[in-house]
């Protein structure tokens, strides 16, 4: 649900703030696909993001309920990009494509170990 602190002056939620929507969905994401994060934080291992590339359609408001849907494009040895899509009803609220890195404690990409390489992160996983 939207709150009204993440509005901007003309009533509509300012932009940053689907930055956290859309890193909050991602998180879900990962969940739903068996990707234990803070397992592979102790494991010495990380999750960067690369690039975001976000479409505004229509403004988010106050009160809003919205739905975040989240899907792989695309996945490397090392990196990948999710899609993620707002939804407010049948409104179609922004899109969005997240580019991320597998990283080590250093921030540095590495190859993405096996036990971190499931399914849920290749493109035929599908659109949810």
């Amino acid at each position: 649900m939207v709150r009204t602190y993440e509005c901007d002056s003309y009533g509509h939620v300012n932009n940053a703030n689907y930055l956290n929507y859309l890193e909050y969905a991602r998180y879900e994401y990962l969940k739903s696909i068996n990707f234990d994060y803070p397992a592979a934080i102790r494991a010495g291992y990380g999750v960067y993001v690369a690039r975001v590339e976000i479409d505004y359609k229509k403004p988010a408001l106050a009160d809003d309920k919205l739905v975040i849907k989240s899907w792989p494009l695309k996945k490397g040895a090392v990196s990948g990009v999710i899609a993620q899509e707002i939804w407010r009803g049948k409104d179609l609220l922004a899109s969005a494509k997240v580019t991320w890195a597998f990283v080590d404690s250093k921030g540095v990409p590495v190859k993405i170990p096996a036990e971190w390489d499931l399914p849920g992160l290749r493109p035929e996983a599908g659109r949810r």
